[in-house]
């Protein structure tokens, strides 16, 4: 260890993780102390690596983060996780930021300031590359005077924003191509809930837990887009057809529009979501690139839309090679989707799944496997109570059976079982 120069012991320290890690391997030696001293780049204090930040004071913890921060020198990395913590003052917050500020290039801080300061003012525009910021308030953001030409990554979760203040991030961030929003605290200037975003570079949005009654998305390079527990009445994404990704995931939208945006989809994930195939089928329609298509736990709109036409995902999907359903199957709509003859040439990886066990669901899969010529996995989800009836034991017993029986005219298919 002797032979290692000083700022290799400096890279071995940051990979520790900890903050109390380091601080006791560079009690090894002065190298090792002068390595933490000058050459450590990242550092975390997270209340769930040491039991004893659960007992100490705030005062405290604010006192033992501010010593061990200020004997480093060019820290590149700062994350301060503490979920027990209710706030720390403004103080000591401001210091540890303004301290690091001119090496800082990635933000990781989730507690709550008391006088809130405004984060972004304080933190190293200059050279941050990624923020991550909880349980925070921002306001009056400034493009004029604000800016972070290199940030590329900015997650806000439980953050009070308003609208106009949000949009205005994104413009002094020129080069953000992550951007996640869970939980949000919305501020609205007026009495429709609405926001509209922009960000040409912007390639990948997660967005959780948020109530909206408009939400306008206007983002040229977007390939990936994850929409989770959200509530909207109007979601429209303006760009220019790079979208990859689709995932929607317990959203409650009325009206859903993706533009010209689906032409280079590979992936879309729909779950516990209501939908008119007809509809969702138009939106996808031009999709030819498509290559995974899950629809899972979905509720159709009404009566008359209760068919997912598998024959027109064979012929409009040609390259899908992972298909996976599951929703509630009705005699009259599964004979519908399976009346003619059809092949899903390229379909590898076959998902299906049930809520409701009946003998439906063991037609339906011995049709789909006949299918699927060149099928190499079949994974059956289902549900089984707690508190199961003789005839639902029965039921599963009689369904495990003809699969088995099934499966030996597919010897080369991998099956799995997965019950919840």
């Amino acid at each position: 260890m002797e032979c290692l120069p000083v700022e290799v012991v400096g890279n071995i320290l940051s990979h520790l993780g900890t903050a109390r890690s380091v601080v006791i391997a560079s009690a090894t030696c002065r190298k090792w102390q002068e390595a933490w001293r000058n050459h450590l780049h990242t550092l975390t204090f997270n209340s769930n690596d040491w039991p004893l930040y659960h007992e100490m004071s705030t005062s405290r913890l604010e006192i033992l983060i501010t010593q061990t921060i200020f004997q480093t020198k060019g820290l590149q990395c700062l994350s301060i996780i503490m979920d027990d913590v209710d706030e720390f003052s403004a103080a000591p917050v401001i210091a540890w930021l303004m301290y690091t500020r001119e090496t800082l290039r990635q933000l990781h801080y989730n507690v709550k300031t008391t006088p809130n300061i405004n984060i972004l003012e304080k933190c190293g525009r200059q050279k941050l590359e990624a923020l991550t910021l909880a349980h925070n308030t921002i306001m009056g953001v400034d493009p004029s005077y604000l800016r972070f030409p290199s940030l590329k990554s900015l997650s806000l979760s439980y953050v009070s924003i308003s609208a106009l203040d949000l949009s205005r991030v994104l413009i002094v961030c020129p080069k953000i191509d992550f951007l996640s929003l869970v939980n949000l605290d919305i501020v609205m200037s007026d009495s429709q809930a609405s926001m509209e975003l922009a960000a040409t570079s912007l390639k990948d949005i997660y967005v959780e837990a948020v109530s909206l009654d408009k939400f306008i998305l206007e983002a040229d390079n977007l390939e990936k887009l994850h929409m989770k527990d959200c509530t909207l009445e109007v979601f429209e994404l303006i760009g220019k057809g790079m979208l990859k990704f689709l995932k929607i995931d317990d959203v409650s939208v009325i009206h859903l529009d993706i533009g010209e945006n689906a032409e280079n989809l590979e992936v879309v994930d729909v779950s516990n979501f209501t939908i008119m195939w007809a509809k969702f089928y138009h939106m996808i329609s031009r999709s030819a690139k498509l290559r995974k298509l899950r629809l899972w736990g979905v509720v159709f709109d009404n009566e008359d839309d209760e068919i997912v036409d598998i024959e027109t995902i064979s012929s409009c999907f040609p390259l899908l090679s992972h298909l996976s359903l599951s929703y509630e199957l009705k005699e009259d709509a599964l004979n519908y989707g399976l009346r003619s003859f059809f092949v899903l040439e390229n379909v590898v990886v076959l998902e299906l799944g049930w809520t409701v066990i009946t003998d439906m669901f063991s037609m339906w899969v011995r049709e789909l496997l006949e299918r699927c010529p060149h099928l190499r996995k079949l994974v059956i989800h289902g549900v089984v109570s707690e508190t199961k009836t003789h005839d639902e034991c029965d039921k599963l017993a009689h369904f495990t059976s003809s699969v088995v029986n099934l499966m030996r005219k597919y010897m080369q298919v991998e099956v799995q079982f997965q019950y919840e």
